[in-house]
């Protein structure tokens, strides 16, 4: 039987996405066989469990992370996730520092140093040469939403280093045309842009938009809201950082409809950050529209969930799915993983499609 050696990860941004995802690979780590294991979608890829994921390097930019063993670094400020394992191993991975570039927001200056990012003042490292030293397969983008310069910084030394992206943020590269056909042309595999959720607002209004389509009820207007008390919407106060993230959620939700919405009927997008909520994201949906004889019907719904967390039930398929792409030398965005596990992928479809396309990838049937 072939031995499986270890999925080389490196991640961009020690936030609190990357500390439930490093923390969630401890916790499944501990459970072996996966007996009693709960919350993942797949136990087993070709192989690969989540025990199988090493994180091998890591950058950020922030002061109180800048320097510490990971294991540490996950628990710093300004993260405020919820602790999966509080007795975390020792980690010989330093999170090193990546340049800011345009990964930090100026009106962050305005709030308490313990919610904010506070730059490193030591020189960047050599991005690309530390993935080609640590042995980094795949790069996982975790980077601020509206960091357009940095992520490209980051896509460009995977390109030169042959490392794999998974951008997980809304900054695209993966739907990118331009960005896709580089990776292709290497025959590096690519996953993006904008990670789902497990179970969180957009699968939830995309799930229910095309239930609405399938069920031939018209769907009028619809709105989601947001808030949460993390950095990630902290940062999305300023508007500017916006476009890109509003495009996805958007995208993802219209495509899910026959005819899509006039712009002025939907909106979707973060609405506001409380402090107190800290890594909790509370989103209130609303669905007008006309059923049988165009009489009208609505849903409000409210969903409470803690964030980082849930993305991390998506990444770590994603990381999987990624590395057998390497394996079987396929280069280019993988769509059918893409499309399962990303808002903004480069070809939107139904996710019951797509998951019926990404088993048939798993399985082999599909490149």
């Amino acid at each position: 039987m072939e031995v499986k050696r270890p999925i080389r990860i490196a991640i961009a941004g020690v936030g609190n996405c990357a500390s439930s995802l490093i923390q969630g690979i401890e916790h499944y780590r501990r459970f072996g066989n996966g007996r009693g294991a709960v919350g993942l979608m797949h136990w087993d890829i070709q192989g690969y469990t989540p025990a199988d994921i090493e994180v091998v390097a890591a950058f950020d930019i922030d002061r109180r992370k800048v320097g510490r063993p990971l294991h540490e670094a996950i628990f710093a400020r300004p993260n405020c996730t919820k602790t999966i394992v509080a007795d975390m191993p020792e980690s010989r991975v330093l999170v090193r520092p990546g340049p800011v570039l345009d990964g930090v927001s100026q009106h962050m200056k305005e709030y308490d140093e313990d919610k904010i990012f506070i730059p490193d003042d030591r020189p960047p490292c050599d991005v690309a040469e530390v993935l080609a030293e640590s042995g980094a397969e795949i790069l996982l983008n975790y980077l601020p939403v509206g960091s357009q310069k940095a992520v490209e910084y980051y896509a460009g030394c995977c390109l030169s280093s042959g490392v794999s992206l998974i951008n997980c943020m809304p900054v695209f590269i993966a739907s990118d045309k331009a960005w896709a056909g580089r990776f292709a042309e290497k025959g590096i595999p690519i996953v993006g842009d904008d990670i789902k959720a497990q179970v969180g607002a957009t699968i939830l209004h995309r799930t229910l938009a095309r239930l609405f389509d399938d069920r031939g009820v018209k769907l009028d207007r619809t709105y989601q809201l947001n808030t949460g008390g993390n950095t990630d919407f902290l940062n999305m106060l300023n508007q500017d950082r916006l476009k890109m993230k509003r495009i996805s959620k958007t995208e993802a939700v219209q495509s899910q409809l026959s005819t899509p919405l006039e712009k002025d009927d939907i909106h979707i997008g973060p609405s506001d950050y409380v402090p107190w909520q800290k890594d909790n994201k509370v989103c209130f949906l609303r669905m007008e529209g006309r059923g049988f004889a165009g009489v009208p019907m609505h849903i409000d719904l409210r969903l409470s969930v803690e964030d980082s967390p849930n993305s991390g039930g998506v990444s770590i398929d994603a990381v999987r799915c990624c590395k057998v792409a390497r394996e079987r030398k396929i280069g280019g965005p993988l769509n059918a993983v893409c499309a399962y596990t990303m808002k903004h992928p480069p070809e939107q479809m139904s996710d019951a499609r797509a998951r019926d396309l990404l088993q048939q990838f798993i399985s082999g049937q599909r490149g």
